[in-house]
């Protein structure tokens, strides 16, 4: 799995002009689902994200979790295109989970980050949608559970 982490002030996802879930202080979370992953994966990438230290202590270090810096909030969108294969111009996808693997893990990470005590927003997998956030830092972390 991947997963693009942006530390926001806030961040919120439309879907047909619409607001379907929005936050404040937390992180936007794109996550990508790949053909190899499995639930080990997504238990994996959820405690990472849920325990990311990229908020500042009292000197100023970036060293406090979410959960300890007050802002336990998560929109996580699924974005397949994490894993596209760009060694040509017109970008391939194989490599990203169809949505009968993907949508149970993606949805395994929302309940894995709720379960320890986040406020989750989503959007909807495979519908068109525009988010929005207003980056803080700005601060964007790429996570690869190949790497963890």
């Amino acid at each position: 799995m991947r997963a693009v982490v942006t530390r926001v002030k806030n961040a919120r996802v439309e879907i047909d002009g619409a607001v379907h879930g929005q936050i404040g202080q937390g992180f936007l979370v794109l996550l990508g689902v790949h053909v190899d992953d499995g639930p080990a994966q997504a238990a994996k990438i959820a405690d990472r994200i849920c325990g990311l230290r990229v908020f500042e202590d009292a000197a100023g270090k970036m060293n406090v979790n979410p959960t300890d810096a007050g802002a336990n909030s998560l929109l996580i969108i699924s974005q397949f295109t994490l894993f596209a294969d760009c060694r040509s111009r017109r970008p391939g996808f194989t490599g990203a989970a169809r949505p009968e693997q993907a949508i149970p893990l993606y949805e395994s990470v929302i309940a894995q980050c709720r379960e320890r005590g986040f406020r989750v927003e989503t959007g909807v997998f495979g519908a068109d949608m525009q988010v929005f956030s207003q980056n803080d830092g700005p601060i964007t972390i790429l996570l690869d559970t190949k790497e963890l």
